[in-house]
């Protein structure tokens, strides 16, 4: 699948689908985003099951002020609607394969029994 360009009209209804979304947060002046870019590419291109997409935050700075980016390049990893992770900084290709491999492996089950119970104790401790 080719790699989406995410905007602020399309970036929700993209990362709250089933099923796994990649978001790459970067900047054409960017040299770490440039260095990633092609790690990102390529592994869009070896994964068709799964969404990637790429926000520039030059061009969707609401976007980006929204999903709180402080530094760039950011990568985001959506389940099912849910976000799994969230790091800051380039990846080498090799790292990117093992989270690919570890968020498909994610027991989603007992991540929204997490969730549920987070929430359930919140109101207790306010």
């Amino acid at each position: 699948m080719a790699t989406l360009q995410l905007t602020s009209e399309n970036f929700e209804g993209t990362v709250l689908g089933e099923g796994i979304t990649f978001v790459d947060f970067w900047a054409a002046w960017c040299g770490p985003c440039r260095a990633f870019a092609p790690v990102f590419e390529k592994a869009s291109e070896a994964h068709p099951e799964i969404r990637f997409g790429k926000v520039d935050t030059e061009a969707e700075q609401g976007l980006a002020m929204a999903a709180q980016i402080s530094s760039i390049p950011t990568l985001m990893a959506f389940r099912d609607g849910i976000l799994v992770f969230r790091q800051s900084g380039a990846l080498p290709a090799k790292a990117f394969d093992e989270l690919i491999a570890a968020v498909e492996a994610l027991d989603m089950d007992d991540i929204r029994a997490q969730i549920a119970a987070e929430q359930a104790e919140a109101p207790a401790q306010a």
